[in-house]
């Protein structure tokens, strides 16, 4: 048993002999780095590195990299070709008959917002009202027509609407102003000093139109279109009636 077991152990050591001097041919890959390297094409043109190396120059690549990126120069914006645009235009004063046939003209435009209208404020005297000017609050007013009744007048009311005259004290609407001023006079006999006169104006049926934020183009339409109703003007918003 001891010779088997010996003979054994010999080949063992034989085996290993033998393929240590390479009697026995190479096996893909276990070959030591040596021998790998110099089955490498350009070997000679080959360099180990450390690995501080290795990460120093990893380090340098990237930021040549975001130096090239960051100074290349921003594109160009592309100019684009829009049409100047004016604050605001106004045209009028129309009647109502002329500024529908006016619209009409325009809708071809599209204008949407751009274009507004409205009423001209009221310039027609339609009455004359003899009042009291407003006291500042209904408490006020009260107390002002404790003193009317003490002078013996009582054709007389307090303002509540949301006009100007609120919390005034109305003593009369007359036609004329002759007919007020003859209210006044005879209020200013019984002790009222206070009391004035002041005109009362009817709406106005006129209507004026403002573009704004038009471009030159489209301001010269509109003049065109204005050339058909000469007896209007434009004029700009600042200049405004």
């Amino acid at each position: 048993m001891l010779k088997l077991i010996f003979a054994l152990l010999v080949a063992a050591n034989a085996a290993l002999f033998a393929y240590g001097k390479g009697y026995l041919g190479q096996f893909s890959g276990n070959e030591h780095e040596p021998a790998r390297l110099q089955k490498q094409q350009n070997v000679d043109k080959l360099q180990l590195v450390s690995a501080s190396k290795a990460e120093a120059a990893a380090s340098a690549s990237a930021a040549n990299t975001a130096a090239a990126t960051t100074s290349a120069p921003a594109p160009a914006p592309v100019p684009r070709d829009e049409p100047a645009a004016i604050a605001c235009l106004e045209a009028g004063n129309f009647q109502l008959p002329e500024a529908r046939k006016f619209e009409d003209r325009l809708a071809p435009l599209a204008l949407g917002e751009r274009q507004q209208r409205r009423n001209l404020p009221g310039q027609e005297i339609s009455s004359y009202i003899v009042h009291i000017p407003p006291q500042g609050s209904r408490a006020a007013a009260d107390k002002k027509a404790e003193e009317l009744r003490s002078l013996g007048i009582t054709n007389f009311f307090v303002m509540n609407d949301s006009s100007p005259l609120r919390f005034g004290i109305s003593l009369g609407v007359f036609r004329t102003e002759a007919a007020a001023q003859a209210q006044l006079a005879a209020l200013s006999k019984q002790g009222v000093q206070s009391a004035r006169v002041a005109p009362r104006y009817t709406g106005s049926k006129q209507l004026v139109y403002q573009f704004r934020d038009i471009s030159e183009d489209t301001k010269a339409r509109i003049v065109k279109i204005l050339a058909k109703f000469p007896e209007q003007e434009t004029r700009s918003c600042a200049s405004a009636r």
